[in-house]
């Protein structure tokens, strides 16, 4: 098995994860991804959210990644919230995931959190099969309904026109 290591992402490593994120967000463009990620990378904020990336030394990139999040929930009380998992590596997929989930649960513990909750947005069987053989369950289904922006109004005038006579 392959050397990984697992740390929060730096304000200077944004841009080079660009790739990675791109793979389960292939719409998302890099002005995008750089108004979600900055504030997700303040060391001062990791308790409230962050992005954890593996990376291979020697090797300068991050193979894999996922975003995380605190959240209050009515039956579990704090939970940790992680989404948008990409692990790319051509050698050793299953070692960087399995890298980024062990971190997962550690970043659960540190946190106290009491439980983790995982998103997979679209296909994702491998990360799947990789949560469930980590302990993860189906717990609830998630539904999206995207929502149409709203028609924009016309100013509306205070007052009438006054005529002049």
């Amino acid at each position: 098995m392959a050397d990984i290591t697992v740390q929060m992402l730096e304000p200077n490593q944004i841009r080079s994860v660009f790739p990675l994120i791109r793979q389960v967000v292939p719409t998302l463009d890099l002005p995008g991804w750089m108004r979600f990620a900055r504030p997700l990378v303040n060391p001062r904020r990791a308790e409230l959210g962050g992005i954890v990336v593996a990376q291979r030394p020697p090797r300068p990139f991050p193979t894999g990644l996922f975003c995380y999040r605190q959240q209050r929930d009515l039956t579990h009380g704090k939970v940790l919230i992680a989404e948008h998992f990409v692990a790319l590596d051509l050698l050793h997929p299953d070692a960087v995931l399995a890298a980024l989930l062990a971190e997962l649960d550690a970043l659960g513990k540190r946190f106290g959190c009491n439980a983790v909750r995982s998103v997979l947005h679209g296909s994702a069987p491998d990360i799947a099969g990789r949560l469930t053989a980590a302990g993860h369950r189906p717990e609830a289904a998630l539904m999206l309904k995207p929502m149409q922006s709203p028609p924009r109004r016309a100013v509306a005038r205070r007052h009438p026109p006054r005529e002049v006579a």
